[in-house]
């Protein structure tokens, strides 16, 4: 296979997607009250699918798999995936249910921003859903931890894959996203070739550092994994392959206007660097530059200026990154 068919193949995002309702509010509303927020608009949201805005608008070719039911919901998201060049070709159709919403409050003035998700019960993308995606259009393919005992025959199926492949730049990267402090995702932890780990999960395990997370964690990954804890203002922390930390500082923006996203912003910024060949300290860098100057304004759009340069001005140079 020649180095540009290598590079043509795309980055699949495996994970949810709904409609993110998403009121700005210039003071968190307190309980039995009415008020006006600041502004409100509707968003493709879920975090294996923010992931997918975020490598379209930096450049890498990618393709979204999860769980879609046939309404004006979905018509909105699938137009949205669309508008932003992301495959859609692996989503399973559901026939019951309805397609999950959330609704958003978020507060620039705090910096917060609170989710309430309404599940509807949808069925996640199953082993047998995922056994109909041809692997040979990708090189890489990043799981949000959901149901993980069906992920992890999903990513299963890939590693029978890759042993038949001849070359190691042929085979496809595994990365997994342990966000969610649920037991059953844990098992996730022994299989990604990259793993990302939460701020949420690293707290419940008793730890209050992304560094102290890391060491404590590093047992449950395999040898030569990349094991990575980004934790907001103290930026975020990597054990590489060879055991070694990497450590890169956080990039808050002149103003915080939106944080919401900026976890799944960052996890693709890191993918698109690795993916690309970049050292793991240059992608954990550039991870939290862009996620940094994604909070400082709404939605994800404003992250295209980053692979472009335009932004620099906020983080550094482009060397820097």
């Amino acid at each position: 296979m020649s180095s540009m068919e290598q590079k043509d193949k795309k980055i699949l995002c495996v994970g949810l997607v709904c409609l993110d309702i998403i009121s700005v509010v210039d003071k968190y509303p307190e309980e039995d009250t009415d008020s006006r927020c600041v502004s409100q608009r509707w968003q493709r949201g879920g975090n294996a699918s923010n992931s997918c805005t975020v490598l379209s608008l930096l450049g890498s070719p990618c393709a979204f798999m999860g769980s879609l039911c046939a309404g004006p919901v979905a018509s909105f998201i699938v137009d949205d995936f669309s508008q932003h060049a992301i495959d859609i070709s692996a989503v399973a159709w559901q026939v019951k249910g309805q397609t999950p919403s959330a609704c958003c409050v978020v507060c620039p003035s705090s910096g917060s921003r609170t989710i309430v998700l309404s599940d509807t019960n949808v069925p996640d993308v199953t082993a047998e859903d995922f056994s109909k995606v041809d692997l040979r259009h990708f090189k890489w393919i990043h799981w949000e931890g959901r149901n993980a005992d069906e992920q992890l025959k999903m990513i299963q199926r890939v590693a029978r894959y890759n042993s038949t492949l001849p070359q190691q730049q042929q085979r496809i990267t595994i990365s997994v996203e342990i966000e969610k402090p649920r037991e059953p995702l844990y098992q996730l932890f022994a299989h990604g070739d990259v793993v990302f780990v939460s701020k949420d999960v690293a707290r419940h395990f008793g730890f209050q550092t992304p560094l102290s997370a890391l060491e404590g964690l590093r047992c449950r990954v395999k040898a030569g994994a990349v094991l990575i804890c980004a934790w907001a203002e103290k930026g975020a922390d990597a054990l590489a392959p060879d055991g070694s930390l990497v450590h890169s500082e956080a990039f808050p923006p002149e103003r915080l206007v939106d944080t919401l996203g900026a976890g799944d912003t960052f996890n693709a910024a890191v993918i698109h660097k690795l993916s690309n060949g970049a050292r793991l300290e240059d992608a954990l860098t550039f991870g939290c530059a862009v996620a940094g100057s994604k909070c400082g304004f709404h939605g994800y759009d404003g992250v295209a200026d980053m692979a472009t340069g335009k932004d620099w001005k906020r983080v550094g140079s482009a060397e820097d990154i």
